[in-house]
């Protein structure tokens, strides 16, 4: 299962906002919608929000081993 958890620790210690993804970043609502429900997104968008807050993947995802 993935768990997008490191994620919003990052953006709230870089103060982005999910609005500000939105709105400042052009991220599209169903994507952030996808992130808050630990859904799967693309490696494109992996990459946007690496740039964005300038970290690595394991900063916005992390794998749970389930069981």
């Amino acid at each position: 299962r993935i768990s997008y958890a490191p994620l919003w620790r990052t953006m709230k210690d870089k103060k982005i906002t999910t609005y500000k993804l939105i709105k400042d970043y052009e991220f599209n609502a169903r994507t952030v919608n996808n992130l808050r429900h630990d859904l799967s997104i693309t490696m494109v968008t992996l990459g946007k929000l690496c740039e964005i807050l300038n970290c690595s993947p394991n900063d916005i995802v992390e794998f749970i081993k389930e069981g």
